[in-house]
């Protein structure tokens, strides 16, 4: 037997051992270094080949679910669609719709070792409380300097590629969280290294096909395809609050439109010579990038560019309505986004709330967000760090006073304050800076019709 081929794991390949390089086991085996050699994700297709598998290292759960809270009526159609899928695909719900509770109970009814692949550190440990409470079990953690591995581990997409190196033959389920990250070329390899034949994606905002495009992974061949899908309208009033959204337009100061006028003639001056949306689609800023590494004109129109998005990121006229509309929202809890750190800095100061971003340690994240949630806070005001994931079921008010011309940065703004609470009316405010750039990417990110 010792001489038998056998197929095993290593380092996120599969290997055919005492198979000679004459007798080849077909696609998608290649000879590399003296054996036949060929990614791990292949395994659920090739695993019956004849001879030894000592691939699966994976185990029975048999955790004990806690039975306090029953699957609305979709999130068991969601499982249920995921399991006749042979347990592979993506399941695309709105935010706070309770896509980690969907997760939760495949984990349960697949009853075997799982890996959950988070964005975020902060969305580790929220993972990490809600399965520890829901599986009533110890669950590992894998990132930075903490690497305990379980038969229920969380890690992020930075770490994941080391962790399935090293154990990802100890998990049958792997579970991609907001997995529309997971087409960037260095996060889709770590779902190649995997052997793991149920898989799982969770996403509010499914990419496009242009956003999987120009060498970028394609989800449906890593995970599988979208076996579940419901929008936003289809779930308000039942599970997710009503809600309406409102423009309110700010006008520019008389110095504020000259910088303007003239930063813009700059930028789009250069723009509209070089042609460049029609030339590059998408790709334009990045072809404007490039372009201002050896061009001064191209150089000078990025530049002006920058100075566009930041004076319209934080003009008098936009923060004196953030400052109305705090008013009038006294009695609510509010969620301010904003583009860059040096106005959400300036409104900190101005209305003596608390500031979230990237450089605000986990520590007192964490802290801010307890303490508004508790009601001591009556508003929060960050860039870009509450986008995605984080609970904040209290707020029932979003103010957008800048952002990209992304669809899903707006859907996922409006999900911050969608959970259902009560018959309480959820409100989103955009803030734009009329006659400005701002009325077109505001335009662009809202989503098209029966898409939200």
């Amino acid at each position: 037997m010792s001489d038998s081929p056998t197929l095993s794991f290593q380092g996120g390949t599969l290997v055919i051992t005492h198979r000679p390089q004459s007798d080849p086991p077909g696609v998608p085996f290649q000879w590399i270094k003296g054996k036949w050699r060929c990614e791990a994700y292949h395994y659920p297709a090739i695993r019956h080949l004849e001879g030894r598998d000592v691939v699966p290292r994976w185990q029975p759960l048999d955790c004990v679910l806690d039975g306090s809270r029953q699957p609305h009526d979709y999130q068991q159609e969601a499982i249920g669609a995921w399991e006749q899928a042979g347990r592979r695909g993506s399941i695309v719900l709105p935010t706070g719709a309770g896509k980690t509770f969907v997760a939760i109970q495949a984990i349960h009814r697949a009853n075997r070792s799982t890996l959950v692949v988070a964005p975020t550190i902060d969305l580790l440990h929220q993972w990490y409380a809600r399965l520890g409470n829901a599986l009533n079990t110890e669950i590992g953690v894998y990132y930075g300097g903490e690497k305990t591995v379980l038969p229920v581990t969380v890690t992020t997409y930075h770490s994941a590629g080391d962790l399935i190196a090293l154990h990802g033959n100890e998990f049958k389920l792997l579970i991609f969280d907001e997995v529309h990250h997971l087409p960037a070329p260095s996060w889709g390899e770590t779902a190649l290294m995997s052997p793991s034949p149920f898989r799982l994606g969770l996403t509010a905002t499914y990419p496009d096909a242009g956003e999987m495009g120009d060498g970028r992974w394609q989800i449906d061949e890593l995970i599988g395809p979208i076996i579940y899908q419901k929008r936003v309208s289809d779930l308000v009033g039942q599970r997710l609050a009503e809600y309406r959204t409102e423009r309110v337009r700010a006008d520019l100061t008389e110095e504020e439109r000259a910088q303007y006028e003239a930063d813009f003639a700059i930028y789009a001056g250069f723009f509209r010579a070089r042609r460049l949306r029609e030339t590059h689609g998408a790709g334009w800023l990045r072809e404007l990038t490039r372009l201002s590494a050896f061009e001064r004109e191209a150089r000078a129109a990025l530049l002006a560019r920058h100075r566009i998005l930041r004076l319209l990121a934080g003009c008098e006229g936009k923060l004196s309505a953030l400052e109305k509309l705090l008013r009038e929202n006294i009695h609510e809890q509010i969620l301010v986004f904003t583009e860059t750190n040096d106005t959400v800095y300036e409104i900190s100061r101005r209305h003596l709330i608390p500031a979230l971003t990237h450089e605000t340690k986990a520590a007192e994240r964490k802290r801010l967000l307890e303490a508004f949630r508790d009601g001591h806070y009556p508003a929060i005001v960050t860039s870009k760090v509450l986008n995605e994931g984080v609970d904040v079921p209290e707020a029932k008010i979003a103010i957008v006073l800048g952002g990209t011309s992304s669809a899903r940065e707006y859907i996922q703004r409006l999900g911050r304050v969608l959970r259902k609470t009560g018959s309480r009316e959820a409100v989103l405010y955009e803030v734009i800076a009329r006659d400005t750039v701002d009325e077109g990417r505001a335009q662009r990110r809202r989503p098209k019709a029966g898409t939200l």
